[in-house]
Parts: C-alpha cells; structure tokens; sequence
C-alpha cells in the first residue's frame, strides 16, 4: 500500500513513518505553506531515516484564515485543526492509497476523529492510517527515546517543521498580536537519526 504521511520531523510523525514503513510503501510529505522554509527540517530529518520525502504545497489562503482564527480566539487550537484538515485534503488528492499522520491519543489539536476520517475516505477513496491513535505521550517518549536520536526544546528555538511554525510567522507578520500570548509555551521535537537497534534485537 502507498501512503503519504503529513510529516514535520518530529517524533511523532517519525514514530508513525517507523510503526508503517514495515507494511507500505510510505512517503514522508512535508507540508509547506511557503511562508518558511521551516519544511526543510522535516526533509533533513526523512534524508537521515532514509526514506523518501516530498514538499506539500498547501494553500497560503487556509493559513491566513487559520492565523485570523488563532487571533480571534487568542489560543491556537481551531487554527491548527483547520490547517491539518487542509494538509490531509491536500495528501489525499496526491493519488496515494492511503494517507497517514501521526496524532495520538491525547492531542489536543489536531485530531482525526471517526467522523473527519470517515469523510476523507469517502470522497477521496484512500484508508486514513493513525497508527499513534491508541498510544499516549508517556508511551510515545518511551518508543522514541528507543527508536530515535531527537532534539527537544522550545517551538521557537527547534523549528521543526509543522504548521505552526509558519502560523507563527504568519500573525508575527501581518497581525498585531504576540505570538507568545497566542501559543502556550510547549516543547517541540526534532528528529536527527535512528538509533542502532540493540544487540540481539
């Protein structure tokens, strides 16, 4: 099975490419509004999985409104979701079979719920994979802290490459608001390896 998987270089969306590349053909999609070149992280982190990744183009109209709706609401939870819906349109309409991400149990935002998936695979005729789904943050540490040599620290200093970032970008350009009082101070992720297998393992 192809799937194209939304891709930031984070921990996540990489334990989510490791848990499918065992069973599909899986190609890593680095989400790009072309507002920074923040999706570059993401390709730097594919090249050193070793596995194939492509530049997707979203469209910088969906961000403005998603900035728009960051500021209104003053917290960024709606904006994300509308952008990752966005992001997972877009993947799907790439002619893949299915389309993945790497949501878990416990986000916040964005989510994939039955409903959302279900739409997806109907108009588009692909599978919606989650393969996080069921796990939450503490067992997601766990895996990656086996699986992968990972960066960690503040949004602003990381820079993967999510759609936050240029959200970010995005109301620091054209609105006045902080970005600071928008986004809750949270730590981000950024893959730079696999690690070796254990001995026997």
């Amino acid at each position: 099975m192809e799937v194209g998987l939304l891709y930031s270089g984070g921990k996540d969306s990489t334990l989510a490419a490791l848990f499918l590349e065992r069973f599909c053909s899986v190609t890593l999609l680095c989400g790009s509004f072309g507002i920074t070149d923040d999706h570059e992280h993401a390709r730097r982190a594919a090249a050193r999985l070793g596995l194939p990744a492509r530049r997707l183009g979203l469209d910088p109209t969906v961000a403005r409104a998603a900035a728009d709706r960051i500021v209104a609401d003053g917290y960024p939870r709606h904006g994300i979701q509308q952008v990752h819906e966005h992001a997972l349109e877009r993947a799907a309409a790439t002619g893949v079979e299915a389309v993945a991400d790497g949501t878990r149990r416990d986000d916040r935002a964005p989510t994939v719920d039955r409903s959302l998936a279900q739409s997806l695979e109907d108009r588009y005729d692909v599978a919606h994979l989650a393969p996080l789904a069921g796990l939450r943050r503490r067992a997601i540490d766990a895996l990656a802290e086996t699986a992968l040599r990972v960066e960690t620290g503040p949004s602003e200093r990381i820079g993967t490459g999510d759609y936050e970032a240029e959200l970010r970008a995005l109301i620091e350009a054209e609105h006045d608001a902080t970005v600071g009082e928008l986004f809750p101070d949270h730590t981000q992720s950024r893959v730079t390896g696999r690690r070796s297998p254990p001995a026997g393992g």
